[in-house]
């Protein structure tokens, strides 16, 4: 009797660029060193087909006509969705480059772009990618971690974990937004993850756990 195994799925770059030959070039280019890819010049085609569980990461343009990067990215963390982002800017979209970097992006590379540089950052997104589905994937690493988080952090944690401001978090607990801003950081570093949407994926594996 024959069994079927489930085949993981392959990590791939995503390329959301509305100009078609800077996608088909960095297809080409990562299809050189046996990186698939997958191209779209429509953000919004992207954001319908991406499916959390596909690992990879996203090569995303700053400026776009339908839907700006900052945008898709303000989606993709709405969604909990976890996939690293290194932005492709122009040149003047650097201080859009360093609000996206703020928001949880990894990385931003300006074009015209080094061949491989790129490939070298796309290498790294891609590792930390698989880092991060590791860690999630371990509850008793995940309980670990949130265990050594002191009360005030747990608070704080749960508070932006479930999409709260700082000032509202910093309203409720009665301490000042700078101070929730440096606890936030701290809970990032000492749980081991990049952005607040991972954050929002440990507090949901938790469950009851995240309010002890």
């Amino acid at each position: 009797m024959s069994t079927s195994m489930q085949t993981a799925p392959v990590p791939t770059v995503f390329v959301v660029d509305d100009e078609e030959p800077v996608g088909d070039s960095i297809a080409m280019l990562l299809r050189t060193v046996g990186l698939p890819s997958r191209v779209y010049r429509d953000p919004r085609r992207f954001l319908d087909e991406y499916r959390p569980e596909q690992p990879g990461c996203l090569l995303l343009d700053v400026r776009m006509p339908q839907l700006g990067g900052l945008e898709v990215q303000e989606e993709l963390a709405r969604r909990n969705v976890t996939l690293p982002i290194i932005f492709i800017t122009g040149h003047g979209d650097v201080p859009m480059a360093v609000e996206a970097m703020r928001a949880g992006a990894l990385d931003f590379i300006q074009k015209p772009f080094n061949d491989d540089e790129l490939i070298r950052r796309v290498q790294k997104a891609l590792e930390q990618d698989a880092r991060e589905r590791e860690l999630l994937g371990r509850a008793d690493e995940i309980g670990r971690r949130w265990a050594g988080l002191t009360a005030r952090e747990r608070d704080v944690a749960r508070r932006i974990g479930e999409g709260a401001a700082n000032k509202v978090v910093a309203a409720d607990l009665g301490i000042s937004v700078r101070t929730v801003e440096l606890h936030r950081a701290r809970i990032l570093s000492k749980v081991g993850v990049r952005s607040v949407a991972q954050l929002a994926r440990m507090l949901a594996q938790l469950g009851p756990k995240a309010h002890t």
